[in-house]
C-alpha cells in the first residue's frame, strides 16, 4: 500500500474559521475523511504545525518512507530557504498545494521559494487542491 505525507504549516490549523471568504469554511477535520475516502488503496497520514522547524524533519522524514508529500508550507512557502533546501535535498517527489490562488493576492505572495524546487504546484482550488495532489502522485507512478 503507497503512503502520502500531507504536511500543513503555519495557520493552516485555523482552516474553517480563519478568513473563510478566502480560505472556506471548512476545517481540514470535516475535509480529511473524505479525501482519505476517495483513496481507499493509499495510506495518507496527516500533519500540521506552525513550527518550521517542525516541518523542515517531517520533509526530511519522508525520504524513503513515503511515496509522495502534499505540502501546504502557508507562509513559509515564500519565507523559508531552509524549507525549500529540505524539499530539494530528498527524492521524494513533493507537491505544493496552496487554498487560495496566491497570484491574487499582495504582491509578496507572488513568489514560492518552496515551489520552485517541487514536483508541482496547485493552487486556487481550495481543499480540492489536495485530492489533485494525491492523485498526481499516485498516478506518477
Amino acid at each position: 500500500m503507497e503512503q502520502i505525507l500531507v504536511i500543513n504549516g503555519p495557520n493552516l490549523n485555523l482552516l474553517g474559521t480563519r478568513e473563510p471568504a478566502l480560505y472556506g469554511g471548512r476545517s481540514m477535520a470535516d475535509y480529511w475523511p473524505e479525501l482519505v475516502a476517495a483513496f481507499p488503496r493509499t495510506t495518507l497520514e496527516l500533519r500540521q504545525s506552525n513550527l518550521e522547524g517542525e516541518l523542515i524533519n517531517w520533509v526530511q522524514e519522508a525520504q524513503g518512507r513515503y511515496h509522495g508529500v502534499v505540502l501546504n508550507a502557508g507562509g513559509y512557502s515564500h519565507t523559508s530557504v531552509a524549507l525549500r533546501d529540505a524539499v530539494s535535498a530528498i527524492t521524494v517527489p513533493v507537491i505544493e498545494v496552496h487554498l487560495s490562488n496566491l497570484l491574487a493576492r499582495e504582491p509578496f505572495r507572488h513568489v514560492s521559494l518552496v515551489g520552485a524546487v517541487c514536483s508541482g504546484s496547485i493552487m486556487g482550488l481550495g481543499l480540492d487542491g489536495y485530492r489533485l495532489a494525491v492523485d498526481h502522485l499516485l498516478r506518477r507512478g
